[in-house]
């Protein structure tokens, strides 16, 4: 038992996230789960959120989209409208009331979208017209529109106004989504940016749309509330770069001009295959040198990588996608070592307002008193 309290300590230590203080470094990492019919946040979130929140921990929401362009999976939730904000408010306040803190994270897809997600079925919008290229899971996604330079500032609006309105709704933050191939990453790298005009060619063009974004968000809520997510070595939906340190390191550049920027949360590399198992490649120490606020890593940790990297200072905070949909008492399984529920991936991106969403169990005392005596 001394082992295990030794180990699940980094984790499960205090951490102060600028005016915010934390009681352990287990974060909800955003995850798409396509339940708000019609773009609504439904009733059924507030139980699904309230049930992973714990006094003192971080959740991020779902990606919300920031307009009608910006959707491109079922059932997504936004925060552009009234009655969206409206609908946000007590799913909020039920996260709110365990004391925990709550980020919003805006999103665009961009060209990863079909026209009928579209308005009118027009055509998606992207820094390209470049088709994605169709994979084995079936999806076609539709012919994008190259957004006009002098189009790209309406864009910014509508991450400024979603920031508002998500503050409006009670959240404590917003978290800018520019990673994953969506659309900031499609102006970002180099291998989704053909353009030639000021958001195209050198790195600092490439990049002007996302700094626009965050300087307009953080001059809307201010900077002690805005964290940004980012997957530099990633290549998901055509989205790739010839230099990810480079542009990483330019972007948390970009960042460290707000002072006060609260976190940058950034996905590992792909996972290398070492002595047959699988091995976080702990990609990101060269960005976690360099940025001036909270460093959240994530992308495959579990207990004892995510202890390691706290306790040796790569990470502030892990966040956990995955295991924390699967295990809505994450944070306490982790401090006393319990096994943890299997996710169901089947179910990820169903609409049932139950299954697979709220259905996973928590801990019973019986459970609890075996994993305390082991």
């Amino acid at each position: 038992m001394a082992h295990q309290e030794e180990e699940a300590a980094a984790l499960l230590t205090p951490y102060k996230m600028g005016r915010f203080e934390l009681s352990h470094r287990v974060v909800l990492a955003p995850l798409t789960r396509c339940r708000s019919y019609g773009n609504v946040p439904q009733p059924h979130a507030a139980l699904y959120y309230s049930q992973r929140a714990t006094r003192g921990g971080l959740l991020v929401a779902e990606a919300t989209c920031v307009s009608a362009t910006a959707r491109g999976y079922p059932e997504t939730p936004g925060v552009w409208t009234r009655e969206q904000v409206e609908a946000w408010r007590p799913i909020v306040d039920a996260v709110h009331r365990k004391g925990a803190l709550f980020f919003c994270q805006l999103w665009h897809v961009g060209r990863v979208s079909t026209n009928e997600y579209q308005p009118n079925g027009q055509a998606p919008v992207s820094s390209t017209d470049r088709q994605i290229t169709p994979d084995d899971s079936g999806i076609v996604y539709s012919k994008p529109r190259r957004l006009g330079a002098e189009e790209i500032p309406r864009v910014v609006d509508d991450f400024r106004r979603a920031a508002r309105n998500a503050v409006e709704a009670g959240f404590d933050g917003v978290e800018i989504h520019g990673a994953h191939g969506y659309l900031l990453e499609q102006f970002m790298k180099d291998g989704a940016n053909a353009r030639a005009d000021r958001y195209g060619g050198s790195l600092e063009n490439r990049c002007r749309f996302a700094v626009e974004v965050v300087d307009a968000v953080v001059g809307e809520v201010g900077a002690g509330r805005v964290g940004i997510r980012l997957s530099p070595f990633l290549d998901y939906m055509d989205c790739s770069d010839s230099d990810p340190v480079a542009l990483g390191a330019y972007m948390v550049q970009q960042l460290n001009k707000h002072p006060g920027f609260l976190y940058c949360h950034m996905v590992e590399p792909r996972m290398a295959i070492v002595e047959g198992r699988r091995r976080i490649t702990h990609g990101l120490l060269p960005f976690r040198k360099l940025f001036n606020g909270t460093f959240i890593a994530a992308g495959g940790y579990d207990r004892e990588e995510g202890n390691k990297v706290v306790a040796d200072g790569y990470a502030d905070l892990v966040a956990y996608g995955r295991l924390f949909l699967a295990n809505p008492d994450l944070p306490r399984r982790f401090a006393l070592g319990a096994p943890l529920n299997k996710y169901d991936r089947s179910t990820f991106y169903t609409q049932d307002p139950v299954v697979g969403y709220t259905d996973y169990p928590f801990l019973d005392e019986k459970d609890e008193d075996s994993a305390a005596s082991a």
